[in-house]
């Protein structure tokens, strides 16, 4: 938020990289979940990989955190336990099938809707886990439920 108490774009503000655990603790459970500057994201350890993204499905808020993660054509996805839909890790693109339906011998085919979910900065400094939060300059599906009424992490206070 701002001194005037209006809160600033993403991709306006700056941030610090926020430790969010143990590289041992992450590799371990492989995902752990943390508020990174009011910010809730979930931060995966897949395939020798470090990933972080908005916690809250882009398409209804489902809890990424306890989605399960699957390769689709060469990529690996959580996949939203709400309505199973399909983000790629590395990217944020939300992936779909697509059949022509005017070929009968037509075979489906993985395709990208876009970036749907913001990810962010995965770095590992001394067996600490560091995120830093996205300020790439575009408005992501996801913004709508990373902060506000839909935090799934609720304070020890």
């Amino acid at each position: 938020m701002d001194a005037d108490g209006t809160q600033q774009a993403p991709e306006q503000q700056e941030y610090s990289s926020v430790c969010v655990g143990t590289e041992e603790d992450l590799k371990r459970r492989e995902r752990m979940t943390a508020v990174v500057h009011d910010r809730e994201v979930v931060i995966f350890y897949h395939g020798g990989e470090y990933h972080a993204m908005d916690i809250r499905c882009y398409h209804s808020g489902g809890p990424l955190h306890l989605g399960e993660i699957e390769d689709f054509d060469g990529r690996a996805c959580i996949v939203c336990p709400w309505h199973k839909y399909k983000i790629t890790l590395a990217t944020g693109e939300g992936l779909y099938q697509s059949i022509n339906p005017r070929d009968p011998a037509a075979k489906p085919k993985w395709c990208s809707k876009g970036v749907k979910q913001r990810i962010h900065t995965v770095t590992v400094d001394r067996g600490n886990v560091y995120v830093t939060l996205s300020k790439e300059p575009f408005k992501c599906d996801s913004d709508f439920y990373a902060t506000g009424d839909f935090k799934v992490i609720r304070s020890s206070s």
